[in-house]
């Protein structure tokens, strides 16, 4: 930059810089408008080069901007489980101060209720009878035999995505599950409430919300794979919820486990000798029982350890302990503990699969590839859910495929936007295809879903495939090199046992069929509009170079005879339309074998046969109308030239494209071979 600018530029950024003083300034100072114009373009200038450097600043940064984004997500998901780590280890320290106090406890509630069992009981229910008449829908809660009211209060629901409040609630927590009621707007006597839900305390987990100002006093209830956020009046009324639901659930999982020790199975006694043959069948399960030991505490603590995994997201935690169950009982017989214990833990395999099940949801981000599915794709099977996870899988990869087909940019050159498809598209199905391969191994009855997929997913590319090359109208030669793209990386398919080629064929056929017949009925058209105006003259090309460039043409066409209808100068021994019909005729040749496919056999070689016809219809015309001797002797020539060499080049580059001979071309060329007779007579053709 110059001097001046540089000055300009220490002004401009100086702190005590004033605008207005400095255009009353300069304004003073100029000399004319020419002054100002040469200052505001300086100022300009400036302009410019600053918000070059701030946008040379953005992009520079843009990377380290993108990653400190992604970094921060993850250390906000560490820190959740961290937290929810914390809590559980609390309430794992508050359990253990728990079970050494329990003992002072137990015997004082024994005291408490030797004293006054039924006054404690009956209190307790008339309680919970009197606050669930104010609840609608409530009357069926109190049919639960020793269900009793242990503490209630009002909160207030807010929603998890977005953190706005929904409505308030009423909670009634009981010694076995948990009661939500809603608010009525408009009270009908003493119902103050609606029923709106009802948990059993061994369903949900407990996690504390961090206060974040203003949304703060806040605890969650996870029920997988859903939750809800409810906020207490302070933070005391929270502690409170926090601690009672924390001790209630464990009571309660405490008295289950004190009832299932102190049954003691006992063998019926018998009078007298019974000839019913069922009886000894039925006292079996007796002595069973007695075999089966699920006294052990990773048994006993297995339904909350499944909770704790499933909260925590260690799919593969939980799957262990489940395989570790399913070993132990194996070879034990199925007693009524052990059906118990079963119901509870399908429970919590249902969670899970929902949860997994969730996890391959297209809904879900689909960022990181067929990989990203992994994790729930092999805990899915573990569980002996492969064709619910192939089936997810599949799913999943189909939206994923679809959606980078959608975002793919169209560009201006359908060749290129063409490469970006096939690109995308076939790099995925290879991945999915890998990937399927490794988490489907062991599961081979998955392998025809993947067969049917590819070729659904096969659809969904020549959808957009065609709709960008033939229904956009591009030329034969533009729609040949991309289905030829196309053809080469689905050949790349074969190197995991995929061939896919047959599928994209027969999906193009139509499309292909209709590019053909269309260009075929263009050549057809643009054939005789110039037959209509044939002179029979010789071309005049004027100039060297355009000869020149003439013959490189015939040449590449594969016409090597061409030398031989050349005159002196830039003379050419044939007409115009016979050397326009010739090029136009070997193009379409070479973009039809581009896009042959054994299917466009007969259609690539009726539509040579047609526009073949069309030429040597208009010689024949020619000839028999013909009076002078000297155009007569040339159109002979130019039909020299169409039957010895065009029509040979056509058939034998045919049949090396294809790989069988045209025996329509044949006997086209036979049937119509011109013959040197009388110049003054009209027959010019056997």
């Amino acid at each position: 930059m110059s001097e001046t600018g540089n000055r300009l530029r220490k002004l401009l950024e100086s702190p005590n810089f004033d605008p207005q003083n400095y255009v009353k300034q300069l304004s003073q100072q100029s000399d004319g408008d020419r002054d100002l114009q040469e200052h505001r373009q300086k100022i300009q200038n400036l302009a410019d080069e600053t918000a070059q450097n701030l946008k040379k600043n953005v992009y520079k940064n843009y990377r380290q901007f993108i990653e400190t984004a992604k970094e921060i997500s993850y250390l906000e998901s560490e820190m959740y489980q961290l937290s929810h780590i914390l809590t559980e280890q609390k309430s794992i320290m508050e359990s253990i101060t728990q079970a050494l106090l329990s003992t002072d406890k137990d015997e004082t509630s024994k005291e408490m209720q030797a004293a006054f069992p039924k006054e404690t009981e009956e209190l307790k229910q008339r309680t919970l009878t009197s606050l669930l008449e104010k609840v609608e829908g409530g009357k069926n809660i109190m049919d639960t035999p020793g269900r009793h009211l242990v503490y209630n209060g009002d909160l207030v629901e807010f929603d998890v995505d977005n953190m706005s409040p929904i409505q308030k609630v009423h909670a009634f927590l009981m010694n076995d599950c948990l009661l939500i009621a809603t608010w009525l707007p408009n009270r009908r006597g003493t119902v103050k409430y609606k029923y709106n839900a009802l948990y059993d305390l061994e369903s949900f987990a407990v996690v504390n919300v961090k206060d974040n100002p203003p949304m703060k006093d806040m605890f969650k209830i996870l029920m997988f794979p859903d939750s809800r956020i409810f906020q207490a009046e302070n933070s005391k009324i929270k502690k409170e919820w926090l601690e009672i639901l924390d001790e209630t659930k464990k009571n309660k999982v405490t008295k289950d486990r004190h009832t299932k020790e102190e049954e003691v199975p006992t063998s019926p006694v018998r009078a007298e000798a019974s000839t019913n043959p069922f009886e000894q069948d039925e006292d079996e399960p007796a002595g069973a029982e007695e075999s089966v030991d699920l006294s052990p505490e990773w048994i006993q603590e297995l339904p909350e350890d499944l909770d704790v995994c499933i909260a925590q997201r260690d799919f593969e935690g939980a799957v262990d302990l489940l395989d570790k169950l399913n070993e132990y009982l194996k070879e034990q017989p199925v007693t009524q503990r052990v059906k118990e214990l079963r119901l509870k833990v399908d429970q919590r395999v249902r969670q899970l699969t929902e949860v997994l099940v969730f996890e391959l949801s297209p809904d879900r981000s689909l960022r990181g590839g067929p990989k990203a599915t992994r994790r729930a794709v092999s805990q899915l099977i573990r569980l002996g859910q492969s064709t619910k996870a192939c089936e997810l899988f599949l799913k999943n990869r189909a939206v994923a495929v679809q959606t980078a087909i959608r975002q793919l940019r169209i560009e201006g050159a359908t060749l290129l936007y063409i490469h970006k498809l096939c690109n995308i598209f076939f790099t995925s199905l290879l991945e999915t295809a890998k990937e399927f391969e490794m988490d489907f191994a062991g599961n081979t009855g998955c392998y025809s879903a993947f067969v049917v997929w590819s070729k659904s997913a096969m659809r969904m590319f020549v959808n957009a495939f065609s709709k960008q090359v033939f229904d956009s109208k591009e030329s034969l030669s533009t729609a040949a090199e991309c289905v030829k793209v196309a053809k080469e990386h689905c050949q790349q398919l074969t190197e995991i046992g995929l061939d896919l080629t047959f599928t994209l064929q027969s999906l193009l056929v139509k499309d292909i069929k209709a590019a053909l017949q269309s260009y075929n009925d263009i050549i057809i058209e643009a054939t005789k509009h110039r037959n209509s105006e044939e002179m029979w003259r010789r071309m005049n090309l004027m100039t060297p170079e355009a000869l020149t460039k003439l013959k490189d043409e015939m040449r590449s066409c594969g016409i090597g005879s061409f030398e031989q209808y050349t005159g002196d100068d830039c003379w050419v021994n044939l007409s115009y339309t016979i050397v326009a019909f010739t090029k136009q005729m070997m193009s379409f040749l070479e973009e039809g074998l581009k896009l042959y496919f054994p299917e466009l056999h007969m259609v690539l070689l009726e539509s040579l046969r047609e526009i073949i016809l069309v030429a040597v219809q208009h010689v024949d015309y020619s000839l028999r109308c013909e009076q002078d001797p000297e155009k007569k002797a040339f159109i002979m020539q130019n039909a020299t030239f169409l039957h010895d060499t065009v029509l040979p080049v056509v058939e034998r580059r045919f049949e090396e494209g294809v790989g069988k001979p045209a025996k329509q071309l044949q006997d086209l060329r036979k049937s119509t071979r011109p013959v040197r007779i009388n110049p003054e007579s009209t027959t010019s053709v056997v």
